[in-house]
């Protein structure tokens, strides 16, 4: 014992200074980690969350539903990926909330996100391979940030939406579930178009789900 508490002084009495140093900076971490969180708290910002959010029109009215929300990171697999979208989403505005990635990157951070939702549709798929029945829809995918009205948080949105809902807008604003939802009315309509110009914003993928 005597020994090894030896050892430990002799490790301690060499290294105090790196030691020392690798403390302050744990707490300097720490202390800029509670204040970035805490003023993202204010703001409502959480841009390192990714929610993947359903676009629906039923009997007239627009509905909004969280079909899953992960971190960035979680998604994306790679802290530069995570760190650009989020970059791109605070370059958003009112009237383009599409993020503004790389044209030649697009494709892949688009199937990053589209991997997630097929897998939580998955067992549909295995259902259709098996002969089983099955309904299918293609839906496309676009990343937003939306800036516009008075949202109560935001964060990075993947957008998704039936193609012939997004290619057939309806010419007279919908119904809304909440007074808040003309943001995403608006930003369904910014889809639409940019859809037609710039098709590289989008990924389609298709989805089965069991008619059991």
């Amino acid at each position: 014992m005597e020994k090894l508490i030896e050892g430990v002084t002799d490790l301690l009495e060499g290294n105090w200074s790196k030691l020392v140093t690798a403390l302050i900076m744990m707490a300097v971490g720490w202390y800029f980690g509670r204040r970035k969180a805490a003023a993202d708290w204010r703001r409502k910002e959480f841009y390192d969350r990714l929610n993947v959010s359903l676009n629906s029109m039923t009997s007239g009215t627009l509905q909004i539903r969280t079909v899953l929300e992960k971190s960035c990171q979680d998604v994306f697999l790679n802290v530069v990926a995570s760190e650009k979208v989020v970059e791109c989403a605070k370059l958003t505005t009112a009237n383009d909330p599409i993020l503004p990635l790389p044209k030649d990157d697009y494709w892949y951070y688009l199937n990053s996100v589209l991997n997630e939702v097929a897998e939580k549709f998955s067992e549909g798929t295995v259902r259709r391979d098996m002969g089983l029945p099955v309904q299918t829809e293609r839906y496309a995918i676009c990343l937003t940030n939306e800036n516009a009205g008075d949202l109560r948080t935001r964060k990075v949105r993947a957008m998704l939406v039936q193609t012939r809902l997004l290619d057939n807008l309806p010419a007279e604003q919908p119904k809304l579930e909440s007074p808040h939802h003309i943001t995403r009315w608006e930003t369904l309509k910014q889809l639409a178009r940019e859809r037609k110009a710039n098709p590289h914003k989008f990924l389609e993928v298709e989805i089965c789900f069991s008619k059991s």
